[in-house]
């Protein structure tokens, strides 16, 4: 399957992970399973941040009670890797739920688009949407 990402979303993916550089930045994605339609940032309020991220649960609470009450579907997650590749690391695979959520990764200039399924992560390719 091939995923449609919105320029906006690839933009603010692309300055939330400048900003908050050497950190790590974590935000979360709405859409469905095929296009992703806009993004928001979140704090990353895990412990170390530099090399690790955790979504403020605030966010990620009312992002799914307005989902809840009609509002945007969350498709997924997204983070960078500061001094990494734009791949699941080995952190990323024990945070995985295995729900088919999409994961964006943000590593240097690239962004990768990942489904959190059965098996761990697979590798999805996009292509970006007008609008």
């Amino acid at each position: 399957m091939r995923l449609s990402v919105t320029r906006e979303v690839l933009d603010l993916m692309e300055e939330a992970a400048l900003a908050a550089h050497p950190h790590e930045c974590c935000g979360i994605l709405f859409g469905d399973d095929d296009l992703i339609t806009a993004a928001m940032p979140a704090n990353n309020i895990h412990s170390n941040p530099a090399a690790h991220f955790e979504i403020d649960p605030q966010t990620l609470i009312g992002a799914y009670r307005d989902e809840r009450e009609g509002g945007p579907r969350i498709a997924g997650y997204y983070h960078s890797h500061p001094n990494g590749l734009a791949q699941p690391s080995a952190t990323d695979r024990d945070s995985s739920a295995s729900d088919g959520k999409i994961w964006a990764i943000i590593g240097g200039s690239s962004i990768t688009f990942w489904r959190d399924d059965a098996e761990c992560f697979t590798a999805l390719s996009y292509s970006v949407a007008d609008g």
